[in-house]
């Protein structure tokens, strides 16, 4: 397993910020993946899952660990009982195109949202009823404490809203098989233009590049205070419309989309600690004006200290 030192993260991110990894490894394998874990609990250090960074913000003191980013693409298709199995590196487009040329649906409606089949599984990625977890049936994960390499189901992953048991140290994502549906042709030709349209849908209601998709995750009822109609709205985004954030708040390279008040966006030059201020500017507005404070469902990357407002 080659592992690299000090390689820069701020290429490898949609924030495009951020300082270098430590130590830096790319597996195409589950072996390489043993053998990178190996390394680092020979020599002590935090470990990071980087997918295509699409849902995180990096220290600009970078990571002082060893970031893993799988490799592993590979796709495996059970035609006859309508599954793909593939590898946690592969990207979500990628295997949405993949499964429609082969006539198997369900998948596309993520289409649109960006990174990886093991980062989509990590934060069990949804758009409006429906949930990634609804397709998966199983998986490869490996124990990065032990090596441990085990198949498992999707009752282990426990999952929920932006939540796997992924996200509980020590589990990484090898691969993963999905059930789908065989289409015949005209059901194939719809779903296809399915994707298309949500594609073009989500296009003109959120950035393409350079955010991490939305900043803060919604707020859960026990969080809201006060009701500002007959029911708690729970949407992060109605209150940063009302302070009046959207495509007006800056701070240093870093803003708030003029498409969406709960997407942040940077320009060249920008750094994570533009980004930060932004932030804990946008929570001191919803503080002063509703006595909320949200917090982020972007992950917070190498960070010595959490940055934000609780």
């Amino acid at each position: 397993m080659d592992i690299q030192k000090n390689v820069k993260l701020c290429d490898k991110n949609w924030f495009k910020t951020g300082g270098v990894a430590r130590f830096y490894a790319e597996p195409i394998n589950v072996h390489d993946v043993v053998a990178a874990a190996l390394f680092a609990r020979e020599n002590k250090l935090a470990i990071f899952i980087l997918g295509e960074g699409a849902n995180i913000l990096i220290s600009d003191e970078g990571f002082d660990g060893l970031v893993i980013a799988p490799k592993n693409k590979q796709l495996i298709v059970d035609i006859a009982r309508a599954t793909i199995t593939v590898g946690a590196g592969m990207s979500m487009p990628q295997l949405i195109r993949d499964a429609l040329d082969l006539g198997l649906l369900g998948l596309e409606e993520f289409s649109g949202i960006p990174g990886t089949v093991g980062g989509s599984v990590f934060i069990n990625i949804h758009y409006f009823e429906f949930l990634l977890s609804q397709f998966l049936i199983g998986a490869t994960v490996v124990n990065l404490e032990t090596g441990e390499i085990k198949k498992v189901d999707n009752a282990w992953f426990n999952f929920g809203y932006n939540q796997s048991t992924l996200q509980q140290a020590p589990w990484f994502l090898f691969d993963a098989t999905f059930q789908l549906k065989l289409g015949a042709e005209l059901e194939t030709a719809y779903a296809r233009g399915r994707s298309h349209e949500i594609i073009r849908h989500r296009s003109r209601r959120y950035p393409k590049e350079r955010t991490c998709g939305s900043f803060f995750r919604n707020f859960l009822a026990e969080e809201i205070p006060f009701m500002p109609g007959k029911e708690k709205v729970l949407f992060v985004a109605y209150y940063l419309d009302k302070v009046g954030v959207k495509g007006a708040l800056r701070v240093g390279n870093a803003m708030v989309s003029h498409l969406h008040a709960n997407m942040l966006v940077t320009m060249e030059g920008a750094t994570s600690a533009d980004v930060i201020a932004l932030v804990r500017t946008m929570q001191e507005k919803l503080g002063a004006e509703f006595g909320i404070t949200p917090q982020p469902e972007c992950q917070l990357i190498g960070f010595k200290e959490y940055p934000l407002h609780r």
